[in-house]
Order: structure tokens, then sequence, then C-alpha cells
């Protein structure tokens, strides 16, 4: 499919996307393209049969729901909120956020959709602005190629890179036995999750990529840099690209968005920048726990380490410098890690599912 989203806006989208079932059996794989909000969403789903589509399918319906939704009032927000941070990145995480909660309610009211989860990755262009927001769990990916060079915008949520951020030194063979494709973040797993959201400033003749593991796992990012480069339009690279994975035989679903950033006709040179990552200094009130006199930033530690507690209810909070926490800021540091701590689900009473 291609889509083109052409208006008085300085920036002119097109954008083009297909999914490949390979030698699995179901299609696991989604696609959305939504020019019309600059939007495009890509999701890997997990679960087999009426399970692993039925979640990326939702993952990307819900998200795209949550752009409609919130279209008006995002209209009149500014670039950057009260605390300094970027409304377009947060109207992507609660998009997310939204799309999991979705998932999570329907495995909950089917026993054939239990366990069902998927990867999605969001690109959402602020073609006004000239920035494009990217939001993802797990390991489906957002690449950039610009002046010829290919870079990869997103941090696959893996085991391996959880591992060797913790332990930079661990030992090489140990390190081998580790699996390399185990994801820690999916949607459908838990009532929380950690979206990764950045931001970043568009160029024109910009090229990018939405992908699923099912290319990166057998296509080498050179190969994907010559596809986006030799072919002219989305719709050619996307299938460039799919006929790659074919070549290479590859074994799991494929899914692939291509976004291109041009310039409207007739301009010739860029509009003013927006810097993406200047933001406002917070506001003090804003930031108040409670609503007493506004703290000062003197009042607050350097670093706070927030853990695990002796017991699974229990949070530890370690502070530099050492010193009496301010109540309200303790109870708000409490509520949050409470909200984000995340258990194993619970054993299933028997005969809690119905099935449809």
């Amino acid at each position: 499919m291609t889509q083109t989203r052409t208006s008085e806006e300085p920036w002119r989208l097109t954008a083009a996307g297909d999914t490949w079932i390979a030698r699995r059996e179901h299609n696991e794989d989604t696609v959305l393209l939504r020019p019309d909000l600059g939007l495009y969403v890509l999701a890997d789903g997990a679960g087999g049969e009426n399970a692993g589509n039925v979640a990326s399918a939702l993952a990307t319906t819900s998200v795209t729901h949550h752009f409609e939704d919130t279209q008006e009032s995002a209209a009149n927000e500014p670039l950057f909120d009260d605390l300094g941070l970027s409304t377009g990145a947060r109207r992507v995480a609660a998009a997310i956020q939204r799309a999991n909660r979705d998932i999570i309610e329907i495995a909950k009211s089917s026993h054939r959709h239990h366990g069902m989860g998927t990867t999605v990755v969001v690109a959402f262009f602020d073609r006004e602005r000239g920035l494009l927001h990217v939001g993802h769990v797990g390991d489906s990916r957002c690449y950039r190629l610009r002046d010829g060079r290919l870079e990869l915008l997103t941090q696959d949520h893996t085991l391996i890179n959880d591992v060797l951020e913790l332990e930079p030194s661990l030992d090489p063979a140990k390190a081998a036995r580790l699996p390399r494709h185990v994801i820690t973040r999916a949607l459908g797993m838990s009532d929380s999750v950690r979206v990764s959201v950045r931001t970043w400033q568009v160029a024109p003749k910009d090229r990018y990529l939405l992908c699923s593991d099912g290319l990166t796992d057998e296509v080498e990012e050179e190969q994907i840099a010559d596809a986006l480069g030799l072919a002219s339009t989305p719709e050619e690279q996307v299938r460039l690209l799919i006929d790659l994975a074919r070549d290479a035989e590859c074994d799991d679903n494929v899914a692939v968005l291509v976004v291109a950033c041009d310039l409207q006709p007739g301009l010739s040179s860029l509009p003013k920048r927006v810097p993406a990552r200047s933001r406002p200094r917070p506001k003090r009130e804003a930031a108040a726990p409670v609503p007493t006199p506004a703290a000062r930033e003197s009042d607050y530690p350097e670093i706070m380490i927030v853990g695990h507690g002796p017991t699974e209810d229990s949070t530890q909070i370690h502070l530099v410098p050492p010193r009496p926490p301010d109540p309200g800021m303790l109870d708000a540091v409490h509520d949050f890690f409470e909200r984000t701590r995340t258990y194993p689900p619970a054993p299933d009473p028997e005969g809690s599912w119905e099935d449809d």
C-alpha cells in the first residue's frame, strides 16, 4: 500500500508498507499507515493462531484510536509541557500504553487469546515543526537513511542487551551462551510496560524504515541501506526489501514500512527549524510535590536510587546526599514505583476463562 500526505504543510510524506508470511503458518505482523495523522505503526505479534495476529492488529488499531481521540486537543498543546517534556513524545508513549491495556483486556476475555503479546514501533511525524517522535517496545526497529548512511534509531529490548548494560564485563563465554533474540519487553505481558521514546529533527530526503525482526535477522544492514538508496519510491523500497528476505529464505514473518520525507514541491529551502532537544525550564510550581510553598531545587537529592525492598511489597530508596526525604516526594515516588512494578502473572483459577 502506498499513501501520500500533501497539504500546505512544508513537509511531504510518502509511505508504503507490506508484510510477508514467509514459512510460518500464520502472519502475525501488521503495518498501519495514517498519513492524515502523520502516524505509522508496525507490530510483530506472538502467541500462535488467533493470538499473535490479534495482538499485533489490536496494537496498531489502538495506537491509531488514541491519536484520533487526541487530535483536537493535541493541536492546542505547546511543543513542551510545563515539566519540559515533549508533548508529541508523551502522546506516542500514551498511545502505546493504551494499546498495552487493550491487549491485556482482550486476553483476559478469552482463553484462546491468553498469553498473546506483541512488539510495536510507532513513528509520529510533526509535519509543522519538522520533528519525528519514535516510540517502541520490543525488538521491532526504526532506521533512518540520511546522506547514504543508515542509522538505527531504536535499541532492541532483548535479554542480551539488558545483561550487557548491567554487566558489560561479562565473561565472553558466558555471554555467548545467552540467547540473542529473547525480548524482555512486549505489549500484553503486564499491566505496565516501559516505552522508549525519542525525538529527532527530520531533513529533506530522509528515508525512515520500520521493520520487524523477520527482516533484520536475515538481511544485513548494508543490504537494507542499498535497497533504500537504489529504489526511488517507498513502494519500490518495500518490495525490494521483502524480495531480499525471500532470497534469504527467511523463516519468520516479515513486516516493512518505509516513509520518505521531502519538502513540498516549490519549496527550495528548509522551513524554520524547531530544535528537537531544546526545552523550557520547568516551572517551579508545577514540580511542587504538595500544595505547600514550592520546594527549591537544592531541596531535592542529586541522586535517587529506587529498588525492591526485603519483601515483595516494600520499596527501598537511597538518597545522595543522605537527608530526610520530603514526605510529598516520598509518597509520589512510592506511588509511581508501585504502579510500574511488574509481577509474574498469577495462575489462572480453573474455569476462569471463557471461549468466545
